[in-house]
């Protein structure tokens, strides 16, 4: 782990945004988003797992389409006809560990930084129970930023669970 930068828990204000968000679909309040090498937005998502149905609906796989996307129309307007989905030089900011499905996504996409809240004991694969983005048998690495503004995102799940057990 490395330690957090000032900026990280400015960056974690727009991911505990998102994350609030996801309260109205009755969705886990997870948020994250993709920032660029200046700090620009680039893509934000929360969980959407009740609101869409879907499964692989968790944030930073919302997150990580849409900077995608965004980076991808920002180089055909340049005249650049690079691939859209490396994110590299971006960094992600989540408000929860990264499960294994979205480490995955995280390794695949090549985003080299990740910033997270709260550690996941049960599920988390950026050093709880797996270490997915730091497991040198894969072929990108990244560096991890872990527990920034850590007491805030783990309130905002034990709220929502404590409230959704009594009812």
């Amino acid at each position: 782990m490395t330690a957090p930068e000032p900026r990280h828990a400015k960056w974690m204000g727009l991911a505990i945004a998102e994350a609030r968000r996801a309260l109205a679909t009755e969705d886990v309040p997870i948020g994250a988003v993709v920032l660029g090498p200046d700090g620009q937005l680039l893509g934000s998502g929360r969980n959407e797992r009740e609101a869409l149905g879907d499964p692989t609906a968790h944030a930073e796989i919302v997150a990580i389409r849409e900077a995608a996307a965004r980076l991808r129309d920002l180089r055909f307007v340049d005249g650049d006809p690079g691939d859209g989905w490396r994110l590299e030089d971006c960094t992600l900011v989540v408000t929860l560990e990264p499960c294994a499905m979205c480490a995955g996504a995280i390794v695949l996409a090549r985003i080299p930084r990740v910033v997270f809240g709260a550690w996941d004991e049960k599920a988390g694969a950026a050093g709880s129970v797996f270490d997915i983005l730091r497991e040198r048998r894969l072929n990108h690495w990244v560096e991890v930023y872990a527990g920034v503004r850590e007491q805030e995102c783990a309130a905002l799940l034990r709220d929502f669970f404590a409230q959704h057990r009594t009812g």
